[in-house]
Protein backbone atom coordinates (compact mmCIF):
# COMPACT_ATOMS: atom_id res chain seq x y z
CA UNK A 1 0.00 0.00 0.00
CA UNK A 2 2.76 2.32 0.65
CA UNK A 3 4.75 1.45 -2.36
CA UNK A 4 1.17 2.36 -4.44
CA UNK A 5 0.62 5.91 -2.43
CA UNK A 6 4.72 6.07 -3.23
CA UNK A 7 4.01 5.88 -7.08
CA UNK A 8 0.92 7.80 -6.85
CA UNK A 9 2.89 10.71 -5.20
CA UNK A 10 5.91 10.47 -7.96
CA UNK A 11 3.35 10.76 -10.95
CA UNK A 12 1.51 13.43 -9.72
CA UNK A 13 4.64 15.45 -9.15
CA UNK A 14 5.87 14.54 -12.63
CA UNK A 15 2.54 15.94 -13.64
CA UNK A 16 3.17 18.81 -11.84
CA UNK A 17 6.41 20.05 -13.45
CA UNK A 18 5.28 19.19 -16.69
CA UNK A 19 1.98 21.79 -16.28
CA UNK A 20 4.82 24.17 -14.50
CA UNK A 21 7.28 23.67 -17.45
CA UNK A 22 4.55 23.84 -20.70
CA UNK A 23 3.13 27.14 -18.73
CA UNK A 24 6.65 28.94 -18.44
CA UNK A 25 7.14 27.53 -22.64
CA UNK A 26 4.10 29.47 -23.48
CA UNK A 27 4.82 32.27 -21.17
CA UNK A 28 8.32 32.97 -22.94
CA UNK A 29 6.24 32.12 -26.64
CA UNK A 30 3.51 34.89 -25.37
CA UNK A 31 6.04 37.57 -24.38
CA UNK A 32 8.11 37.09 -27.30
CA UNK A 33 4.87 37.18 -29.86
CA UNK A 34 3.26 40.17 -28.02
CA UNK A 35 6.54 42.80 -27.91
CA UNK A 36 5.30 45.58 -30.43
CA UNK A 37 7.50 46.89 -33.16
CA UNK A 38 9.39 49.70 -32.13
CA UNK A 39 11.15 52.44 -34.76
CA UNK A 40 14.12 54.33 -33.32
CA UNK A 41 14.94 57.50 -35.92
CA UNK A 42 18.84 57.90 -35.39
CA UNK A 43 20.40 61.27 -36.60
CA UNK A 44 23.97 60.42 -36.48
CA UNK A 45 27.36 62.45 -38.22
CA UNK A 46 28.21 61.89 -41.60
CA UNK A 47 31.51 60.36 -40.69
CA UNK A 48 29.14 57.45 -38.49
CA UNK A 49 27.30 56.36 -42.09
CA UNK A 50 29.72 52.85 -42.78
CA UNK A 51 29.94 52.21 -39.04
CA UNK A 52 26.63 52.72 -37.98
CA UNK A 53 25.08 50.66 -40.26
CA UNK A 54 26.81 47.50 -39.12
CA UNK A 55 26.37 48.50 -35.81
CA UNK A 56 22.46 49.01 -36.69
CA UNK A 57 22.23 45.46 -38.45
CA UNK A 58 23.80 44.22 -35.33
CA UNK A 59 21.09 45.78 -32.91
CA UNK A 60 17.79 45.06 -35.37
CA UNK A 61 19.33 41.27 -36.13
CA UNK A 62 19.88 40.85 -31.97
CA UNK A 63 15.99 42.65 -31.19
CA UNK A 64 14.21 41.87 -34.72
CA UNK A 65 11.11 44.18 -33.21
CA UNK A 66 13.38 47.00 -33.41
CA UNK A 67 13.82 49.01 -36.44
CA UNK A 68 16.13 52.18 -36.70
CA UNK A 69 15.90 54.25 -39.37
CA UNK A 70 19.16 56.31 -39.56
CA UNK A 71 19.62 60.44 -41.60
CA UNK A 72 23.24 60.90 -41.56
CA UNK A 73 24.26 64.77 -42.49
CA UNK A 74 26.95 67.15 -40.65
CA UNK A 75 26.18 67.58 -37.56
CA UNK A 76 25.38 71.18 -37.72
CA UNK A 77 22.63 69.98 -40.13
CA UNK A 78 21.48 67.73 -38.16
CA UNK A 79 21.18 69.75 -34.88
CA UNK A 80 18.83 72.36 -36.76
CA UNK A 81 16.82 70.00 -38.12
CA UNK A 82 16.11 68.98 -34.11
CA UNK A 83 15.88 72.28 -33.21
CA UNK A 84 12.92 72.68 -35.92
CA UNK A 85 11.25 69.51 -34.42
CA UNK A 86 12.35 66.84 -36.37
CA UNK A 87 11.41 63.10 -35.06
CA UNK A 88 14.45 61.80 -33.87
CA UNK A 89 15.16 59.69 -31.14
CA UNK A 90 19.07 59.50 -30.65
CA UNK A 91 21.73 62.01 -31.76
CA UNK A 92 25.16 61.04 -32.50
CA UNK A 93 27.25 64.13 -32.86
CA UNK A 94 30.75 64.46 -34.41
CA UNK A 95 31.13 67.41 -31.90
CA UNK A 96 30.32 68.90 -28.30
CA UNK A 97 29.60 72.57 -29.41
CA UNK A 98 26.23 70.93 -31.33
CA UNK A 99 25.12 68.97 -28.67
CA UNK A 100 26.01 71.74 -26.37
CA UNK A 101 23.46 73.95 -28.24
CA UNK A 102 20.92 71.61 -28.16
CA UNK A 103 21.18 71.01 -24.13
CA UNK A 104 21.49 74.76 -23.63
CA UNK A 105 18.26 74.72 -25.27
CA UNK A 106 16.59 71.54 -23.42
CA UNK A 107 16.25 70.08 -25.89
CA UNK A 108 18.20 66.69 -24.92
CA UNK A 109 17.91 64.66 -21.87
CA UNK A 110 20.45 65.19 -19.73
CA UNK A 111 21.22 62.60 -17.91
CA UNK A 112 21.46 60.63 -21.24
CA UNK A 113 24.18 62.51 -22.65
CA UNK A 114 27.52 60.30 -22.73
CA UNK A 115 30.89 60.65 -24.83
CA UNK A 116 31.84 57.68 -26.91
CA UNK A 117 34.24 58.11 -29.44
CA UNK A 118 37.17 60.01 -30.66
CA UNK A 119 38.87 60.55 -33.56
CA UNK A 120 41.76 62.66 -35.91
CA UNK A 121 41.85 64.55 -38.45
CA UNK A 122 43.90 64.31 -41.51
CA UNK A 123 45.08 65.54 -44.85
CA UNK A 124 44.25 63.21 -47.69
CA UNK A 125 45.39 63.54 -51.40
CA UNK A 126 44.18 61.68 -54.48
CA UNK A 127 46.17 58.59 -55.00
CA UNK A 128 47.94 59.79 -58.57
CA UNK A 129 48.95 62.95 -56.71
CA UNK A 130 52.39 64.38 -57.94
CA UNK A 131 51.88 67.51 -56.28
CA UNK A 132 54.41 66.60 -53.50
CA UNK A 133 52.24 67.59 -50.25
CA UNK A 134 53.46 65.59 -47.30
CA UNK A 135 52.66 68.05 -44.45
CA UNK A 136 50.17 70.68 -43.83
CA UNK A 137 53.58 73.13 -44.61
CA UNK A 138 53.12 71.92 -48.35
CA UNK A 139 49.45 73.69 -48.48
CA UNK A 140 51.15 77.12 -48.59
CA UNK A 141 52.85 76.11 -51.90
CA UNK A 142 52.28 77.22 -55.39
CA UNK A 143 51.29 73.95 -56.36
CA UNK A 144 48.15 73.73 -53.97
CA UNK A 145 45.42 75.44 -55.21
CA UNK A 146 42.23 73.90 -53.84
CA UNK A 147 41.65 72.56 -50.68
CA UNK A 148 38.28 70.69 -49.52
CA UNK A 149 37.33 71.34 -45.74
CA UNK A 150 33.98 71.27 -44.22
CA UNK A 151 32.00 74.06 -43.97
CA UNK A 152 33.62 75.12 -39.80
CA UNK A 153 29.78 76.71 -39.08
CA UNK A 154 28.12 73.46 -39.74
CA UNK A 155 31.09 70.32 -40.13
CA UNK A 156 32.50 69.84 -36.91
CA UNK A 157 35.68 67.87 -39.07
CA UNK A 158 35.82 71.75 -40.84
CA UNK A 159 35.81 73.25 -37.69
CA UNK A 160 38.99 70.97 -36.46
CA UNK A 161 40.58 71.33 -39.34
CA UNK A 162 40.39 75.14 -39.33
CA UNK A 163 41.87 75.02 -35.84
CA UNK A 164 45.04 72.94 -36.93
CA UNK A 165 45.31 75.19 -39.91
CA UNK A 166 45.21 78.31 -36.88
CA UNK A 167 47.08 76.26 -35.31
CA UNK A 168 49.96 76.56 -37.62
CA UNK A 169 48.92 80.04 -38.25
CA UNK A 170 48.62 79.63 -42.15
CA UNK A 171 44.65 79.78 -42.46
CA UNK A 172 44.73 83.39 -43.18
CA UNK A 173 46.87 82.45 -46.21
CA UNK A 174 45.12 79.52 -47.76
CA UNK A 175 41.21 80.76 -47.06
CA UNK A 176 41.04 81.68 -50.75
CA UNK A 177 41.77 78.10 -51.48
CA UNK A 178 39.32 76.13 -49.60
CA UNK A 179 36.62 74.85 -50.75
CA UNK A 180 33.55 74.33 -48.30
CA UNK A 181 31.68 71.33 -48.26
CA UNK A 182 28.40 70.66 -46.53
CA UNK A 183 29.59 67.75 -44.43
CA UNK A 184 33.07 65.94 -44.37
CA UNK A 185 32.02 62.79 -46.83
CA UNK A 186 31.71 65.36 -49.59
CA UNK A 187 34.97 66.26 -48.87
CA UNK A 188 36.22 62.96 -49.44
CA UNK A 189 34.45 62.61 -52.47
CA UNK A 190 36.30 65.59 -53.82
CA UNK A 191 39.61 64.46 -53.01
CA UNK A 192 38.80 60.97 -54.49
CA UNK A 193 37.38 62.34 -57.72
CA UNK A 194 40.10 64.56 -58.32
CA UNK A 195 38.39 68.08 -58.25
CA UNK A 196 40.58 69.09 -55.38
CA UNK A 197 44.19 68.85 -54.78
CA UNK A 198 43.75 67.80 -51.08
CA UNK A 199 41.02 67.56 -48.48
CA UNK A 200 41.15 67.96 -44.88
CA UNK A 201 38.81 64.70 -43.01
CA UNK A 202 38.75 62.46 -40.44
CA UNK A 203 41.11 59.53 -40.23
CA UNK A 204 38.13 57.07 -40.12
CA UNK A 205 36.67 58.71 -43.83
CA UNK A 206 40.31 57.92 -45.10
CA UNK A 207 40.15 54.59 -44.27
CA UNK A 208 36.99 53.77 -46.29
CA UNK A 209 38.57 55.07 -49.50
CA UNK A 210 40.79 52.80 -52.15
CA UNK A 211 41.27 56.47 -53.87
CA UNK A 212 43.25 58.27 -51.59
CA UNK A 213 46.34 58.07 -48.71
CA UNK A 214 46.78 60.18 -45.77
CA UNK A 215 49.83 62.52 -45.97
CA UNK A 216 49.85 64.14 -42.63
CA UNK A 217 47.97 64.03 -39.18
CA UNK A 218 46.27 67.06 -37.77
CA UNK A 219 48.12 68.56 -34.97
CA UNK A 220 47.61 66.73 -31.37
CA UNK A 221 46.51 69.92 -29.46
CA UNK A 222 43.21 69.54 -31.61
CA UNK A 223 42.90 65.83 -32.17
CA UNK A 224 42.82 65.29 -28.73
CA UNK A 225 39.23 67.82 -28.52
CA UNK A 226 37.81 65.40 -31.05
CA UNK A 227 34.78 63.76 -29.14
CA UNK A 228 31.57 62.26 -30.52
CA UNK A 229 28.85 62.60 -27.78
CA UNK A 230 25.40 60.64 -28.06
CA UNK A 231 22.05 61.71 -26.25
CA UNK A 232 18.52 60.94 -26.25
CA UNK A 233 16.39 63.83 -27.70
CA UNK A 234 13.60 65.46 -24.90
CA UNK A 235 10.50 64.71 -27.40
CA UNK A 236 11.99 61.12 -28.27
CA UNK A 237 9.16 58.96 -29.44
CA UNK A 238 10.05 55.77 -27.89
CA UNK A 239 12.35 56.69 -24.97
CA UNK A 240 12.86 52.97 -23.28
CA UNK A 241 13.93 51.43 -26.54
CA UNK A 242 15.87 54.65 -27.61
CA UNK A 243 17.58 53.98 -24.22
CA UNK A 244 18.58 50.69 -24.79
CA UNK A 245 19.71 51.46 -27.84
CA UNK A 246 21.73 53.62 -26.52
CA UNK A 247 23.48 51.45 -23.99
CA UNK A 248 24.18 48.96 -26.73
CA UNK A 249 26.62 51.42 -27.88
CA UNK A 250 28.90 51.27 -25.78
CA UNK A 251 28.55 47.33 -25.32
CA UNK A 252 31.65 45.57 -26.22
CA UNK A 253 30.20 43.72 -29.20
CA UNK A 254 29.79 47.40 -30.41
CA UNK A 255 33.10 48.98 -29.44
CA UNK A 256 34.47 45.68 -31.82
CA UNK A 257 32.80 47.31 -34.14
CA UNK A 258 33.84 51.38 -33.58
CA UNK A 259 37.23 50.26 -33.47
CA UNK A 260 37.51 47.86 -36.94
CA UNK A 261 36.29 51.45 -38.41
CA UNK A 262 39.30 53.23 -36.93
CA UNK A 263 37.65 54.81 -33.96
CA UNK A 264 39.15 55.39 -30.56
CA UNK A 265 36.44 54.36 -27.45
CA UNK A 266 36.27 57.57 -24.99
CA UNK A 267 38.48 56.40 -22.46
CA UNK A 268 40.66 53.73 -23.80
Amino acid sequence: MAVIKKTSFILSLLTALMISAVALTGCSSTSNTETEPVTINLAAAASLTDVMEEVNALYMQQNPHVTIVPSYASSGTLQQQIEQGAPVDIFMSAGASQMNTLQNKQLIVNDSRRDLLNNTIVLVVPDESTLGIHSFDDLLGDGVSTIAIGDPEFVPAGRYGKQALEFYDMYSQVQSKLVLCSDVRQVLTYVESGNVDVGIVYATDAMISDTVHVVAKGPDEVNSTIVYPVALIKDCENPDAAEEFEDFLFSDEAGEIFEEYGFTLVGN
